[in-house]
């Protein structure tokens, strides 16, 4: 049986499950502690709390939180290099701007095997799903190969 860290009285299994101290005003005096609380959200309409328990933590890390409109949380980190002395003012921040990448040459995600398999079994009244069950591809890649040929004229 389970027993109160404080006044070392008996307490009832349904409480010991998730406490390890007894109703007894003194001991909630000393043992209760507050539920720290995080805003993940917050807009005209309504404000979204959660307790900061580990499962929150892991999903704050994970991004899971993270505002959809804005690329990262608050305001852009400063740019790294050497500082003036204290004292000095310092420089005016540039924006750093990204450089755009140029555009990549469209590849299909297949073989041109694939492709000739997809649309033999195509030809034949095959299914997506069953023509990639012979192939070992997902179905949707399969619909992709498909309609992408008949954008050709292939098929």
């Amino acid at each position: 049986m389970a027993c109160c860290v404080t006044c070392g009285a008996e307490l009832h299994p349904d409480r010991a499950r998730k406490y390890d101290y007894c109703t007894a005003q003194a001991c909630q005096e000393r043992n209760l502690t507050g539920l720290t609380m995080v805003a993940i959200g917050m807009n005209k309409a309504a404000e979204e709390f959660m307790i900061l328990d580990e499962d929150t933590r892991a999903d704050l890390a994970s991004g899971k939180y993270r505002d959809q409109r804005r690329g990262s949380f608050g305001p852009p980190a400063p740019a790294g290099g050497p500082r003036p002395p204290a004292g000095q003012p310092q420089p005016a921040a540039r924006p750093v701007r990204p450089r755009p990448r140029p555009p990549s040459p469209a590849r299909p995600r297949w073989t041109p095997s694939q492709e000739r398999l997809a649309l033999l079994y195509n030809s034949q009244g095959l299914r997506p799903a069953e023509i990639a069950a012979k192939l070992g591809v997902s179905s949707h890649l399969v619909t992709q190969i498909i309609l992408a040929a008949k954008n050709r004229g292939k098929a």
